[in-house]
């Protein structure tokens, strides 16, 4: 799968208000009321991630939850790192 053009990164981060890109990946952080809340949304990204085939790196310390996304495969951002970004967009969270 070929890699996101600049213009398509571009135009992806202003579809996806809080997300970023830190080295290369997709980046966004989530805080939650407490960590059974944040534990639910990982269920669900899991869940998503299943469907898509495509698996998030991920860290969850209690409350917070930081997910990265990218396409180690193509060595990048793909269409599949986008429509998982915007199908975890679209699920229902505290930030």
């Amino acid at each position: 799968m070929n890699t996101l053009t600049a213009n398509a990164l571009q135009q992806l981060m202003i579809e996806l208000p809080g997300w970023q890109l830190d080295d290369g990946k997709l980046f966004r952080e989530y805080q939650f009321m407490d960590f059974r809340e944040a534990f639910d949304f990982m269920e669900k990204v899991a869940r998503l991630a299943d469907r898509h085939n495509h698996h998030p790196d991920w860290w969850n310390s209690y409350r917070t939850v930081r997910i990265w996304l990218t396409s180690h495969d193509s060595g990048g951002l793909t269409e599949r790192d986008e429509q998982l970004a915007k199908a975890i967009q679209a699920l229902d969270h505290t930030t």
